[in-house]
């Protein structure tokens, strides 16, 4: 492979994100595609907003309810972008990566693989996906869609089971981002059991069970 050393900038420091010499590299740059180290995603963030710069780079899915995280995903700051569909990001991996036990394995080809649960990317860059309508089927019935314990929300355990007809607010997984389109749909805030306040409504309790994180929102109805 031809290398092209005028693309080739070696550091003088250790490569933190935060440094002075990182910092203003990431001024020069248009888009940044990278992956974080998530320990560091909140921060990591923080910086490229900041900046104001495109992103597309890849983190834990959970990472969305983060109380830095999730304020920029309910003001359309930050959305979920290609790749996350209900299943694993893959990567190729080079020749000399260690075989491992479990999510990974070598194609007809040779070529080693390496797959991601509980990923996605986020990114900041337009895309056609945010302008597509969810097309959805199912009716609201009180037997199917039961109340939280404590907030006034009907869960609804999958993204395809939103029903047409109910207007109220509504607990989706927050896998619903990967289909999220504002103009559609408007994200209240989150239904967790954390602290309650601006952004966690609620807490996922049905019959004194809980459920899993969720998102509320609720349909923009178009104007007849």
């Amino acid at each position: 492979m031809k290398k092209h050393p005028e693309f080739v900038v070696p550091l003088k420091g250790n490569g933190d994100f935060r440094s002075a010499e990182c910092i203003e590299l990431l001024k020069q740059a248009d888009v940044v595609v990278t992956n974080p180290p998530f320990s560091l995603f909140r921060e990591y963030v923080a910086q490229l907003m900041h900046y104001n710069k495109f992103f597309v780079i890849l983190a834990p899915l959970n990472s969305i309810t983060y109380k830095e995280i999730f304020p920029l995903i309910k003001n359309d700051k930050i959305r979920i972008g290609y790749g996350f569909r209900g299943g694993d990001p893959v990567f190729k991996v080079p020749p000399y990566y260690e075989e491992r036990e479990t999510r990974f394995w070598i194609d007809e080809h040779g070529q080693k693989w390496r797959s991601f649960g509980n990923m996605t990317w986020f990114t900041n860059i337009p895309l056609k996906k945010f302008e597509e309508e969810l097309l959805l089927t199912c009716e609201y019935s009180p037997e199917l869609y039961p109340k939280y314990d404590n907030y006034d929300a009907i869960e609804v355990s999958k993204t395809a089971r939103i029903p047409v007809d109910y207007d109220g607010v509504m607990g989706v997984p927050i896998t619903f981002l990967d289909k999220y389109n504002p103009k559609q749909f408007e994200i209240l805030g989150k239904i967790d059991s954390g602290k309650i306040d601006e952004y966690n409504l609620g807490n996922p309790v049905i019959g004194g069970k809980n459920v899993y994180k969720r998102l509320a929102i609720r349909w923009r109805r178009k104007e007849s």
